[in-house]
């Protein structure tokens, strides 16, 4: 007897939207998702941002340093709105990874690499970000009381080449995560239905994430370039800032 044959369905490439009738899985996954754009997002590029300064050099990145902790309840800001969505957005993040698997019916337009790269990138952000705050936070001078430090804690961490390499590889890294993470939330959200508008949109992500990441390469740079080499412990010292100010009061 003859059998016939249906011919296969046609899958059409785009990635797998946030769902209701999941369990609590779907308030998790919508709230990690959330959390990487705002505040977590929001953050990263102040950061940048305020890392920036140091291009100005030692006195402007301390004063920059200064202001951030000068804001009201910044402890409080600092643990709801950076550190406790971080800590969730990480541990919340390993458990998709531990638990899910690459699909190139989910990720076809650049396959189970981008999926793949983007666990990566995150699991290297978290190493990174563990080590960043312990270190620059908690560890050393004590930067909220001695904002004028901030510029030495950095530049003296970054003589170390491996530290300065682990820096470089993580902006990058960090960048990537974003960029992708961004193309990502708009694409489950709704926010770019069509295959189109999502091509589009990864162009407009693909440019950002270039540009966040050129800045934060070149604020790792001023901590390191010979303009710099001779900077001052605490450039907020009274001394410091007078001799900081010199050789602008010189060349007027």
């Amino acid at each position: 007897m003859a059998t016939t044959h249906q011919p296969a369905p046609t899958v059409r490439p785009g990635v797998q939207p946030l769902r209701a009738g999941k369990g609590n899985s779907f308030f998790f996954r919508k709230l990690h998702s959330l959390l990487g754009i705002i505040p977590i997002g929001a953050f990263l590029l102040e950061h940048i941002l305020s890392n920036f300064e140091a291009l100005k050099g030692p006195l402007a990145y301390g004063e920059q340093v200064r202001f951030l902790n000068s804001l009201p309840l910044v402890r409080v800001l600092e643990w709801a709105f950076i550190f406790l969505p971080i800590l969730y957005h990480a541990c919340y993040g390993v458990y998709i990874w531990i638990r899910g698997k690459s699909n190139v019916v989910y990720y076809p337009w650049a396959g189970n690499w981008m999926y793949m790269a983007q666990r990566w990138t995150g699991l290297f952000a978290i190493a990174y970000i563990g080590y960043h705050v312990a270190t620059q936070r908690f560890m050393g001078a004590d930067l909220p009381e001695h904002p004028g430090m901030a510029f030495a804690k950095v530049q003296n961490e970054l003589h170390n080449p491996l530290i300065l390499a682990f820096y470089i590889v993580a902006m990058i890294a960090i960048c990537w995560h974003f960029a992708y993470g961004v193309w990502l939330f708009a694409a489950k959200w709704g926010i770019t239905p069509g295959v189109k508008s999502r091509k589009r949109f990864g162009y407009v992500c693909a440019a950002a994430g270039i540009v966040i990441c050129f800045m934060g390469l070149a604020s790792i740079w001023a901590f390191i370039s010979p303009k710099y080499a001779d900077a001052p412990i605490d450039a907020l010292a009274p001394a410091a800032v007078s001799q900081l100010h010199a050789p602008a009061l010189t060349n007027r």
